[in-house]
């Protein structure tokens, strides 16, 4: 497994990036009529989607009582 740490605006900027990446792939998805290049790009929104899932999450404040 592979971890690294990013500052909070690093995390903003990869956030935007992800998530503009997964508008311009909604779309090509939309366009791409061979079904096996459609199933991968689909599979790639999956993993976008759960990156940013993640992302979010770290981003989260930690409270301890």
């Amino acid at each position: 497994m592979i971890k690294f740490e990013l500052n909070e605006d690093e995390a903003t900027t990869l956030r935007e990036i992800l998530e503009s990446y997964l508008s311009e792939l909604r779309m090509e998805i939309c366009d791409t009529d061979q079904m096996d290049f459609r199933m991968g790009l689909k599979e790639r929104e999956v993993f976008i989607k759960d990156l940013l899932k993640r992302l979010e999450t770290a981003e989260q404040p930690v409270c301890s009582y």
